[in-house]
């Protein structure tokens, strides 16, 4: 998996590419594209994608340490 990124956006979404497999909680893999966006602030209605609602709702992606 070293040609696997995954990097939050500043507020936004997962940004992912490289060549992983996405499944969901059955176990069925989730087709995407080789560059993805991975909802991060919970409110997508194209979970587990980013459809832009985070831009609505105020979201604070910022990382803790």
């Amino acid at each position: 998996m070293a040609d696997v990124n995954i990097t939050p956006s500043e507020n936004g979404p997962y940004l992912v590419s490289g060549p992983v497999k996405l499944t969901d909680v059955d176990g069925r893999e989730i087709p995407h594209p080789d560059q993805m966006a991975l909802c991060r602030c919970g409110h997508s209605n194209n979970k587990p994608f980013c459809d832009g609602n985070h831009l609505t709702i105020d979201f604070d992606g910022t990382l803790k340490n």
